[in-house]
């Protein structure tokens, strides 16, 4: 091999590892991103059942059923849908009826959001922007701070 062809093997090589370092990366962010939905973006939306997701809004008055142990089913709603869940463990401190909640987990097939992780918001004064957004526009929520800490 020349001085040339081994410069060239070299830097092809390189440009091989970071291509593949490239194409891991994107692959482990691609598996850990999830969607953000209101309930009434349901409606049109199409979501796998393999979808991870984040559905957000504020949780209906009168929905909260506790069974056996830490299982709870409630609905979030948006004013103009709302989205049955269904989530097995302990819920924050700060979660009750009409407060603003994030959940993230999977829809399952028989159209019940099976939630991984509930979120509530941690003072009167705090809602993600994304929720306070959506909640403004279709008239249910009006916090003057637009969804700032």
């Amino acid at each position: 091999m020349t001085r040339k062809q081994k410069r060239l093997a070299v830097i092809g090589g390189g440009v091989a590892v970071i291509a593949l370092a490239v194409i891991l990366v994107l692959f482990a962010l691609s598996r850990s991103v999830s969607y953000f939905f209101m309930p009434s973006d349901f409606n049109t939306a199409t979501i796998g059942p393999d979808t991870r997701i984040r559905l957000g809004g504020l949780v209906e008055e009168g929905s909260v059923e506790r069974n056996k142990g830490t299982d709870v089913k409630f609905a979030v709603t948006d004013g103009s849908a709302s989205v049955t869940v269904v989530y097995s463990g302990i819920l924050p401190d700060l979660f009750r009826e009409g407060q603003g909640v994030v959940t993230e987990g999977r829809m399952g097939a028989d159209g019940v959001f099976v939630a991984e992780t509930v979120l509530a918001k941690h003072d009167e004064n705090y809602m993600p922007k994304e929720v306070a957004d959506r909640l403004k526009a279709e008239g249910v929520w009006e916090g003057e701070d637009g969804g700032k800490p």
